[in-house]
Formats: structure tokens, sequence, C-alpha cells
């Protein structure tokens, strides 16, 4: 979302900027979340922490399944990205499905107009969602209202 304003703690109250007030919206209606993101300079991008950090301020997160997938040519690739984005996940109470973390190899050349062109790295990620859509689905009880114990 590159409408996104750069965080700032004393913006997070209501009326939200509209950017934010649609990525929270779109979170809270998804039954869980996946996340890809490349590493920059050793850590996670500016521009995705930024997202990450207008996520701490709502109930959103909370609770709610995520996973990512690493779809890089190389396992070591962006390892420290995601390793920082489980200790975001983690400190704001998102409930890490690590079974579905997973990396998936993907070379830059098998990737054509935005989209994965090989079928065994489509069928990795498709393995990484059914994953996360099996765990959502098995806790359709799940009302993140009452999860929130603060």
């Amino acid at each position: 979302m590159t409408t996104l304003p750069h965080f700032n703690p004393d913006d997070d109250v209501d009326p939200l900027p509209a950017a934010v007030a649609d990525l929270r919206a779109r979170i809270a209606a998804a039954d869980a979340v996946l996340f890809c993101t490349p590493e920059y300079a050793g850590a996670l991008p500016g521009s995705f922490k930024n997202l990450l950090d207008w996520t701490v301020g709502g109930p959103e997160m909370y609770g709610r399944p995520v996973a990512w997938v690493n779809a890089s040519a190389s396992p070591a690739r962006a390892a420290k990205a995601h390793e920082s984005l489980e200790t975001v996940l983690r400190t704001i109470h998102a409930d890490v499905v690590s079974e579905a973390c997973r990396h998936v190899a993907v070379s830059r050349d098998r990737v054509v107009d935005g989209l994965v062109a090989d079928p065994a790295a489509r069928a990795g990620i498709a393995g990484v969602l059914g994953t996360l859509a099996a765990y959502a689905l098995a806790r359709t009880e799940w009302d993140p209202a009452s999860a929130r114990s603060d």
C-alpha cells in the first residue's frame, strides 16, 4: 500500500487516515494473512515495516492466523527479514502458524509478468496456502473480540 502515511503513534487515533482504515478493514475481513516480503539491507523493507506499525494500534491482527512464504531462489534469502517479521507478529499477538511458514524456491526467470511460472513453485505456494487455510478453517469458532485480554 503505497498510500500509507509514515507511521506516527500520535496519528493512530480516530479518524484514522483513509489508507490505514482500509488496511485494518481488510485485515479484519480476512480469515488469515499470508506475508511474502523481500529482505532489504538485512532487514524488513522500511515501507513494509511501516505497514506493520500501522497494525499495532488496532485489534485486527490480535490472534489472527498468519504465515509467510520466502519465494526466492535461495533458502537463505530473506531469512533475517522473516526473523524480524516473526518478532513483530508475535509482539502484536498474531497467531503465527509455523507449519505454514516456509521457503519455496523461485528463480527470477520463472516469474513472468508478476506470476510464478514454475509448476513446482506454484505447488509449494499452494501448499502454504492450503496449510494456512486449513488452520484458519479449524478455528471457525475464533472470535478476535473475545480473544483479546487487555
